[in-house]
């Protein structure tokens, strides 16, 4: 092996283990009948290496389970009792004495979110918001726990004025003097966070036609120039993020950190949500991961190291609204992955980038099928299902499907179970084998012997060609029996 290339590589290593980063945590939504019990709730997240969620609520059941975990914990004072703890300073010292103290330290709740989206919510608590905020740390503060729980409350970016450029963020003038003064005056004094949710997701979807889908989802991109201080953005999300400090940089708060308490890109959507798929999802949040735990700030803010929560745990099946807001999950009620991304850094070195990915790269030449693993279809996932998955995978996927049009070579067998495999096939070799690039909603997976019609059309009789194959010297590619397994083993599916 190259010598250089030796050397790249343990020093993209030490990057990962020494450069100062980010961490990851997760929400854990539970508006669902079908979600696992808190207890394995648990040992998932820590199966899995995440050490930090947020719940919307302060449920004994959640709480008793994370408990012992080391997992760190942020819990909820629900919107419409913001209210109640804002006017009622006996409310407020019940609430934490009841749901924070009573599971404080063997739960390491580090949090407390009060309220959430509160500016965007129809309940109307907007002018109570800083006032409950305050009670609530007065209370943590009789117990002697505001040193270790900091209180917040996660703000939507619907709160922010302007966000183009992110040198020009500026809050909404009407919250200015009635809420985010009096909040950030709060967060400093303390020493506590602004949390806010950004999806670039939403951006895109509202704008597709302006804002580019591989500057959403950290992809190789030519960037965007902030006109007014130069600085050119990779990404939306970092655009996003800057936004909010610019705004807190314009009414004097530069100093205050910023969490991210909700971000992710759905698996699925309707038909006006553009590009809503299982791809983007995998891209959108393996990348973000990526871009948090390698380190580095955003633009504006090189040095701040950002916790961001991803949005969300589960797939949550009671959601009201567009298909969307029941598939941001990065599970299913079964615990399975809907995709596969690492969620730590031990995970990433396992699978290194020589380049990070809010950089420009190279983007990832088509790749033969010589190496010993191919995507197929499961026919037993329904017409339906596969035709969706085929329809991404020949259209904004960008896989190879001109040999399976009618009259071309590989039209034959004209079934959708067919053309399926060997679409998805195409766009897994596209992309070099890469983790979350063969599962298409959970109707595909990867096989290690070489498919084919023959597969499709009789398993048994594929067993036995497959078997036949084995037994051949491995020179005889060009045998007439098998001919058309060796040119799967060649890169042609057909």
């Amino acid at each position: 092996m190259d010598q250089s290339f030796i050397s790249f590589f343990v020093l993209f290593i030490s990057v990962f283990s020494l450069a100062d980063s980010g961490s990851i945590g997760v929400n854990y939504g539970r508006i669902a009948d079908n979600l696992p019990l808190a207890s394995k709730v648990a040992e998932l997240l820590k199966s899995h290496g995440l050490n930090r969620v947020k719940i919307y609520d302060t449920d004994p059941a959640v709480l008793n389970a994370l408990s012992g975990s080391g997992i760190k914990v942020t819990v909820d004072l629900p919107n419409e009792q913001i209210f109640a703890a804002a006017n009622c300073t006996s409310f407020a010292n019940s609430w934490v004495e009841q749901n924070v103290a009573a599971y404080y330290p063997r739960t390491e709740i580090e949090a407390i979110a009060v309220g959430n989206e509160v500016f965007a919510d129809h309940h109307n608590t907007t002018n109570f918001l800083v006032p409950a905020m305050k009670n609530i740390h007065e209370a943590l503060v009789k117990l002697n726990l505001h040193s270790d729980i900091k209180v917040s409350s996660p703000i939507a970016l619907s709160a922010i004025q302007n966000s183009y450029p992110p040198s020009a963020g500026t809050f909404r003038p009407e919250l200015i003097e009635p809420v985010f003064k009096p909040m950030l005056d709060f967060l400093r004094q303390t020493g506590s966070f602004l949390m806010i949710n950004a999806y670039p997701f939403f951006a895109y979807m509202s704008n597709s036609k302006d804002i580019s889908l591989d500057y959403a989802l950290f992809r190789e991109n030519s960037g965007v120039v902030d006109q007014g201080n130069g600085l050119r953005y990779s990404n939306l999300f970092d655009a996003q993020v800057d936004a909010v400090f610019a705004a807190m940089s314009a009414l004097k708060y530069d100093e205050i950190r910023l969490v991210v308490t909700e971000s992710g890109w759905p698996s699925n959507g309707d038909g006006n949500e553009p590009g809503a798929s299982i791809q983007n999802a995998a891209t959108y949040n393996g990348n973000l991961v990526r871009r948090i735990l390698t380190g580095g700030g955003t633009p504006l803010k090189p040095n701040a190291n950002l916790t961001v929560y991803l949005f969300a745990l589960f797939n949550e099946n009671k959601k009201i609204g567009p298909t969307s807001e029941r598939n941001y999950g990065l599970f299913y009620p079964n615990e399975e992955k809907v995709y596969d991304i690492p969620f730590t850094v031990e995970g990433f070195k396992n699978n290194p980038s020589p380049v990070p990915v809010n950089q420009p790269v190279a983007a990832p030449p088509t790749v033969k099928c010589t190496a010993n693993s191919w995507c197929v279809a499961n026919a037993e996932a329904g017409k339906e299902k596969l035709q969706e998955a085929l329809d991404y995978a020949c259209g904004e996927g960008g896989a190879d499907c001109q040999p399976i049009q009618p009259g071309a070579k590989c039209y034959e067998p004209n079934t959708i179970e067919a053309h399926a495999s060997y679409a998805f096939n195409s766009y897994y070799q596209k992309n070099a084998h890469q983790t979350g690039t063969c599962v298409f909603g959970g109707v595909a997976h990867v096989v290690t012997q070489p498919p084919s019609a023959y597969s499709i059309i009789n398993p048994l009789l594929f067993k036995f060609v497959s078997m036949a194959i084995a037994s051949f010297p491995a020179n005889r590619k060009e045998d007439e029996m098998f001919g058309r397994e060796r040119r799967v083993i060649e890169g042609d599916w057909c």
